[in-house]
C-alpha cells in the first residue's frame, strides 16, 4: 500500500496514504483524522459535515486514500490542504472490480491559488494507476463546481458527461453510475430522496445526505478559466435546488501522460523526465508484465477467459 512523504514545495511536504485504516495505527489515525478536521474547519462549519471520514466513520479509512499538504516542517507542520479520494467496489462485465472516487478536497483559503489540485487530484490518481501496474481504472466525480468538472474533462480519458467533443454515454459508464448511485451514496453525502437523471448524469437534490454545508450558487461555484465548463453547469444544473454531476472517466497511460505534461512541461528536466518514464512504459515495461502475469485478467488487453 502507497504511504510515502516528499517535499512538494519551497515550504510545503505531501504526504499519501492508502487504506490508513489499516495502514496506520490508532493513534496515527486519530492524528490525521484531527488534521483534516483542522483544515475543514478554516473552510466552512465543519460540525455541519456529516458524512465520510469527517464525520467519524472508522469504515471510511480502511477505503480510502488520503493526500495532506502541510505548510512547515516537523512538530511545527501545519496541515492546509487535504483529498479523501474513496475506493467503491463495484461489478463490470461480470467482474469485481474498482472505482477511484475523487471525493472531497478542502483547501485553507489562504493557499488557494497555489496549484495544489494538481496534487490533491492527480498526482494521486497517477500513484494509484502506477501502483496497479497500469492497469486503467475508473474514476468518479460528483460536483456542481464548474473548475472541478472541467479539471476532469481536460485530465482524464473517457469522461461522461462533459461538453468536450466525441464525448459520449458508453453501457459501462452507465452500469458504474447505477452502481455508485445505488450502494454508495453515503461516500459523497448524497441522501436516499436525491433523484437521478440517467440520460444527462444529473443528481437532483443532492445535498441531503450530509454534505448540505457544500451546496453552492453558481457564483459561489468556483469558475474554470474555458467558458464552455461554466455555460455546460450552468445549463445542466439546478443550483437553486441542489443538482450534482456525476462524472465517470478513466485514468489510464494517456491520462498519466497528459497530467505530467500539465504539472511539468517537457521543456523543464521533471517534465522530461517524466514523458521518458511514460513513454517507457509504454513501449516495454507494461507489456513485459501483461506477457508475464499470465493468470490475471487485464481488461480489455486480456479479458478473462474461463476453462471450459
Amino acid at each position: 500500500m502507497i504511504n510515502l512523504h516528499w517535499r512538494s514545495g519551497r515550504d510545503l511536504t505531501t504526504h499519501i496514504v492508502e487504506r490508513p485504516g489499516l495502514a496506520l495505527s490508532t493513534p496515527e489515525v486519530e492524528t490525521l483524522t484531527a488534521e483534516l478536521r483542522k483544515v475543514a474547519a478554516t473552510t466552512l462549519d465543519q460540525a455541519a459535515l456529516a458524512y465520510g471520514v469527517l464525520g467519524g466513520d472508522a469504515e471510511r479509512l480502511k477505503n480510502c486514500v488520503v493526500t495532506v499538504v502541510y505548510q512547515g516542517k516537523g512538530a511545527a507542520a501545519r496541515p492546509v490542504a487535504f483529498n479523501v479520494l474513496s475506493l467503491l467496489e463495484v461489478e463490470l462485465e461480470g467482474r469485481a472490480t474498482q472505482v477511484m472516487h475523487l471525493g472531497l478536497v478542502m483547501v485553507d483559503p489562504s493557499f488557494r491559488g497555489r496549484g495544489m489540485s494538481a496534487t490533491l487530484y492527480g498526482l494521486t490518481c497517477v500513484l494509484m494507476f502506477l501502483a496497479g501496474q497500469g492497469r486503467p481504472l475508473w474514476i468518479s466525480n460528483v460536483s456542481q463546481v464548474p473548475a472541478v468538472v472541467g479539471m476532469v474533462a481536460e485530465t482524464f480519458s473517457d469522461v461522461f458527461p462533459s461538453p468536450r467533443a466525441g464525448a459520449r454515454r458508453s453501457f459501462d459508464h452507465l452500469t458504474l453510475a447505477r452502481q455508485i448511485m445505488a450502494r454508495h451514496r453515503a461516500a459523497f453525502g448524497v441522501g436516499p430522496e436525491a433523484g437521478f437523471d440517467e440520460a444527462r448524469f444529473v443528481i437532483t437534490d443532492a445535498y441531503t445526505g450530509g454534505s448540505d454545508a457544500l451546496k453552492k450558487t453558481f457564483a459561489q461555484a468556483a469558475p474554470h478559466r474555458v467558458e464552455a465548463y461554466n455555460a455546460f453547469c450552468r445549463d445542466q444544473l439546478d443550483y437553486g435546488r441542489g443538482d450534482d454531476l456525476i462524472q465517470i472517466a478513466r485514468i489510464d497511460m494517456a491520462a498519466a501522460g497528459r497530467y505530467l505534461r500539465k504539472v511539468a512541461p517537457p521543456t523543464t528536466a521533471m517534465g522530461l523526465g517524466g514523458v521518458v518514464v511514460i513513454m517507457a512504459a509504454r513501449m516495454a515495461v507494461l507489456p513485459l508484465i501483461y506477457w508475464l502475469s499470465a493468470s490475471r485478467p487485464w481488461g480489455v488487453l486480456r479479458p478473462w477467459k474461463e476453462a471450459r
